[in-house]
């Protein structure tokens, strides 16, 4: 009987048919759009989709690009642990959306560029090697621990994941390049969406309607929504979530290049705002279906709590135990589920793949071999996306932030301020590790077996006290969302004075192109009175460019200028 604890049934044939479907209906779109843009084989076809997306696809490909397999399976157990709290990132998004279309968007797509890194020449090549470092350990992550949680309690192949995961994205990032990425999120988030009604629609189904699902959350205070503590050490509170929450995605989608790729691909700067803004409407319809899914987990187990009762080892191991002790009657359901945290795993990896192929092919390749041709770009790219695909086992908000609204800034200072950054939030995050803060600060609710209140929570469990170093109650228990603000804050303050120390960034003229015009901060540039005064995008163009086309009077060639390459003639 659902929700009475014990063992569960494992995948069924049926289960792993609707499952390899999926997937390879995931491959079979890398597959086509390669087969559509064979007569166009340049990087940036492959890169950037030719710069010819619209906002709607690239709005859900942003949406599945970081709703990956950990969400679909750590949301909802973040519900049934904790309560409702995390439909406050509702907010977080919309402010991410807005600062990230208005501020960030016109400077990207003006510029016209395929790696974030190209703004500036601060970031240099260690910020680039350190973004390629950290996405990879990420995709990592992201690829393993839906694996492993997947593999404990439905009995799914780890290895076979693990190899089908990298053979998949092989097959649709390297036939397909940018395009096959957006249009393989589009399904995989259509599929995501899929296995989270279900759960909640079986759930209704068996627990006598949405009202009654509501109604015994509520009962035990699970609908904690709002909590206005100011206390920094409590895990999620109104301001960790809506000051470093908005922070933490803000730094994801206006500066990462797994994003920054995507709205950059849109044909006008008004289907790249529009992308944001109807990403940000994706993100609050997953993040809702989610919480809801733990709702329903609660409401399914409140009186047998399979943490408590032994039936899983840790708290993302819950949905999957729902799924199958639910739906495993249903031949092919369970499948869709599992398919539906795997699609978000796929799209994790293939836009990690993509953006460490661009960061790789402009900042490292084009400077060291600036005379290649498309075509051996386009290569480079192939081999690119399996070499980061097989070596794939932070966000650099504040160096990027440093680089782009101070002059005085230098290479030195800010990679200095990087370095400091990381080792002091790596310092709080291995210490947060190792000594989880108390129930105090993370405050899990109750959970119950036979009507026996008992407590249960997500974190390991504590040491003895006397064991417990001074740091650990005060400084290792910062909230988590409160780690990208800091690092911001270090890598911008010790960015500034070593920049200073060492004497600045004598620039003699600042390049106009970089600035934020008032009128990007009007959305989708509607009192724009002039379109052909200050365009979306400037072309760019090379070192031996800059200075102008021969004069047709001055050169043995035969030249056919252009009315337009007229203009732009050398006048002596």
């Amino acid at each position: 009987m659902v929700g009475t604890g014990g063992p569960v049934d494992k995948f069924s044939v049926w289960d792993y048919v609707v499952f390899a479907g999926l997937v390879v209906g995931a491959a079979g779109i890398g597959l086509v759009q390669a087969f559509r843009g064979r007569k166009d084989s340049s990087s940036d076809e492959f890169l950037l989709g030719g710069r010819q997306m619209t906002a709607v696809p690239v709005a859900m490909s942003l949406t599945a690009s970081f709703m990956s397999g950990v969400t679909v399976i750590g949301t909802p157990a973040e519900a049934y642990v904790y309560g409702t709290p995390f439909w406050l990132f509702a907010f977080s998004y919309a402010i991410m959306s807005t600062i990230s279309a208005e501020i960030f968007v016109p400077l990207f797509y003006r510029l016209g560029i395929t790696s974030t890194y190209e703004v500036r020449d601060l970031s240099s090549k260690s910020s680039n090697g350190c973004y390629c470092f950290c996405q990879a350990l990420y995709t990592g992550v992201v690829i393993y621990a839906p694996a492993l949680a997947l593999n404990q309690i439905t009995g799914l192949d780890l290895w076979g994941v693990l190899v089908a995961t990298g053979v998949v994205c092989i097959i649709y990032c390297t036939l397909g390049g940018l395009k096959a990425v957006i249009w393989t999120d589009v399904f995989q988030m259509v599929i995501m969406l899929s296995g989270f009604v279900a759960v909640i629609a079986r759930g209704a189904v068996l627990q006598g309607g949405l009202g009654k699902i509501w109604e015994d959350n509520y009962k035990t205070g699970r609908l904690n929504t709002f909590d206005f503590d100011p206390d920094p050490l409590r895990r999620h509170t109104f301001w960790t979530i809506v000051v470093g929450g908005s922070l933490m995605w803000v730094s994801i989608y206006s500066i990462n290049q797994s994003q920054v790729q995507r709205y950059v691909s849109c044909r006008t700067m008004t289907h790249a705002k529009m992308s944001l803004y109807v990403n940000m409407v994706g993100l609050w319809i997953t993040v809702s279906l989610a919480v809801f899914s733990g709702l329903t987990m609660y409401s399914v187990y409140k009186n047998c709590d399979p943490l408590t009762n032994k039936d899983v080892a840790s708290s993302d191991q819950l949905l999957p135990y729902l799924v199958m002790d639910m739906l495993a009657k249903y031949p092919g359901v369970p499948g869709l589920f599992v398919a539906a945290a795997y699609s978000g795993t796929l799209s994790t990896v293939s836009s990690s793949i993509n953006a460490l192929v661009a960061v790789t092919v402009e900042d490292f390749v084009k400077p060291l071999w600036p005379s290649m041709t498309e075509k051996q770009v386009s290569w480079i790219n192939m081999g690119m996306s399996k070499f980061h695909n097989c070596n794939d086992i932070g966000p650099l908000l504040g160096l990027f932030l440093l680089g782009m609204f101070f002059r005085c800034a230098n290479s030195t200072g800010g990679v200095a301020g990087l370095i400091i950054s990381l080792c002091l939030t790596l310092w709080v995050g291995i210490g947060a590790q190792l000594y989880p803060p108390h129930s105090a600060k993370t405050r899990p609710l109750p959970l119950t077996v036979d009507g026996l209140a008992t407590w249960s929570s997500a974190v390991t469990p504590l040491p003895p006290n006397n064991e417990r170093p001074a740091l650990a109650d005060s400084w290792y228990s910062l909230s988590y969302l409160y780690f990208c603000p800091l690092g911001t804050l270090v890598t911008l303050i010790s960015g500034l004075i070593i920049s200073a120390i060492s004497g600045g960034c004598k620039q003699e003229k600042i390049r106009p192109e970089l600035l934020i015009r008032k009128e990007d901060f009007i959305c989708f540039s509607c009192c724009r009175k002039d379109e052909n005064s200050a365009p979306d995008l400037i072309q760019k163009v090379g070192p031996d460019q800059h200075y102008g086309l021969d004069n047709p009077y001055f050169t043995d060639l035969e030249l056919k200028p252009t009315e337009k390459d007229r203009d732009f003639i050398t006048k002596l």
